[in-house]
């Protein structure tokens, strides 16, 4: 078990520097046919689930009018990279209060 723990030390991924409220691009690979490419997910963080090797965070964004929510592993080989965009001002763990709420009302203050 230490093997595995030293090499996903290695990434320097940790969740806490995702905080929830804020607006990240995550770099996925994806496989299509033989070729590997990278597709970007941008949206805010929505939750964060704490587990060790297994720790997730929810991020949604709104896409034609359709809200979409992706689930990512931090320690997955398939996540690229995870860039914070900016950082929001909330006052919750859990903001799963947006999906019930569409334009101005679900926007985040950006903590300058």
């Amino acid at each position: 078990m230490d093997i595995v723990k030293k090499q996903y030390e290695k990434k320097g991924r940790e969740l806490d520097k995702i905080p929830v409220g804020s607006k990240i691009k995550v770099n996925t690979k994806i496989m299509e046919g033989g070729k590997e490419r990278i597709q970007a997910f941008e949206g805010v963080v929505i939750a964060k689930k704490h587990g060790g090797m297994s720790e997730t965070f929810t991020v949604r964004r709104v896409t034609y009018g359709e809200g979409v929510e992706r689930t990512f592993p931090v320690h997955s080989p398939i996540v690229d990279s995870i860039e914070v965009l900016s950082r929001g001002r909330i006052r919750r763990a859990k903001l799963y209060y947006l999906r019930g709420r569409s334009g101005k009302a679900s926007r985040i203050k950006e903590i300058r």
